[in-house]
C-alpha cells in the first residue's frame, strides 16, 4: 500500500462518519503520523510503500476512529498554540477558540507592558493555557489548578516536554474553603465547564463518549456554576489592578457578562472566528 493508496482509503472510511473535509484533515493528521511526512511531503512522495508495521498501525487507528474515539486521543498528539502536547481521556481536546482567548491575554499582557504577571488559570485540562502563557510572556510565574489529578497528570507530563515550568496543584475552585491555600493573581484565566445536562443530546459522538464530562458538565444545571465560583474567588485573590479572561458558552455568553457587570465589574465581551460570544474579559479598575 502506498502512501497515496494509503490517504484514499482513509478517507472513504472516515466519510462514513466525517463530512469531506473532516475525514480528509484527520487523514492527513494519521499519515503525517505514521511517516513524519507533512501534507505536502506525502503527496511529493505518494508512490512510497508503507512498511508493513505502519499499515498495521493504520488499521488499529482505523478501528478507533470509526468508533468515533477523536483523532487526538487515538494518536496521543494535539497542537496548541504551536505547542505540541499529549492528551487522552484524562483532558479536553485543546480548541481553536481557547487558541484565540489565550492571544488576547497575551497582546494584553504587551500592551500593558505587563512582563511578570503572576497568573492562574482555573481547571487546566492538558495545560495548554498555562504552558501557552509561560512560553509567550516567559517571565510570568503561572499556576493551574485542577479537580482531577489525572489531568494534572497529563498536563505534568506536558510540562515536562515542553521545559516549562508551572506550579500545578490539585484544587475545586468550587471548594471555598481551599481558596485560602491559594496567592493572589495579576491574571486569573479559565475555560470552565459549562455545559448543562439538558444539551447531551446535542454533543457529538466523539465528544459525548470519550471527553471527561467532569470538565464539560455543570453539576447543578446552571451554566453560569462555575462563573459565578470564579467571581468570588477573583473578588478574593486577584489584584484590584487584575484582569480575569474566561471562555464562555456561546448560549449564555451575554448572561455570563450581565452577572459579572451586576457585580460591579467592567467587561469587555469578544466574539471568535466563528462570529459566536466567547469569551470575556472582566476587571475591577
Amino acid at each position: 500500500m502506498t502512501i497515496q493508496d494509503a490517504h484514499q482509503y482513509l478517507t472513504e472510511r472516515l466519510q462514513t462518519i466525517y463530512d469531506v473535509s473532516e475525514a480528509e484533515n484527520i487523514t492527513v493528521w494519521v499519515l503525517e503520523s505514521l511517516t513524519g511526512f507533512t501534507r505536502l511531503i506525502q503527496k511529493m512522495n505518494a508512490k512510497q510503500e508503507l512498511t508493513d508495521l505502519q499499515q498495521a498501525e493504520l488499521e488499529g487507528y482505523i478501528n478507533e476512529l470509526l468508533q468515533h474515539r477523536p483523532v487526538q486521543y487515538v494518536l496521543g498528539e494535539c497542537y496548541f498554540m504551536d505547542m505540541k502536547l499529549f492528551v487522552d481521556e484524562n483532558v479536553l481536546v485543546p480548541r481553536p477558540e481557547t487558541e484565540e482567548l489565550v492571544d488576547w491575554i497575551i497582546k494584553y499582557c504587551q500592551s500593558q507592558n505587563i512582563t511578570e504577571p503572576a497568573i492562574l488559570d482555573i481547571g487546566t485540562g492538558s495545560g495548554c493555557i498555562a504552558l501557552a502563557l509561560k512560553k509567550h510572556i516567559p517571565e510570568s510565574k503561572v499556576t493551574a489548578i485542577d479537580i482531577a489529578e489525572g489531568a494534572l497528570n497529563i498536563a505534568k507530563k506536558n510540562a515536562n516536554d515542553t521545559g516549562l515550568e508551572i506550579d500545578w496543584r490539585q484544587n475545586d475552585i468550587l471548594d471555598k474553603a481551599t481558596w485560602g491555600l491559594l496567592p493572589e493573581f495579576d491574571v486569573i484565566v479559565s475555560n470552565p465547564p459549562y455545559i448543562t445536562l439538558q444539551e447531551k443530546e446535542t454533543i457529538l459522538p466523539n465528544v459525548l463518549q470519550y471527553e471527561p464530562h467532569q470538565a464539560l458538565f455543570v453539576t447543578n444545571n446552571d451554566a453560569q456554576q462555575f462563573y459565578k465560583a470564579i467571581e468570588g474567588f477573583a473578588q478574593e485573590k486577584m489584584h484590584q489592578s487584575g484582569v480575569l479572561f474566561m471562555e464562555l458558552h456561546r448560549d449564555f455568553a451575554k448572561e455570563t457578562q450581565s452577572f459579572y457587570n451586576s457585580r460591579n465589574w467592567h467587561t469587555t465581551l469578544r466574539k471568535d472566528m466563528q462570529e459566536n460570544d466567547r469569551m470575556l474579559m472582566a476587571w475591577k479598575s
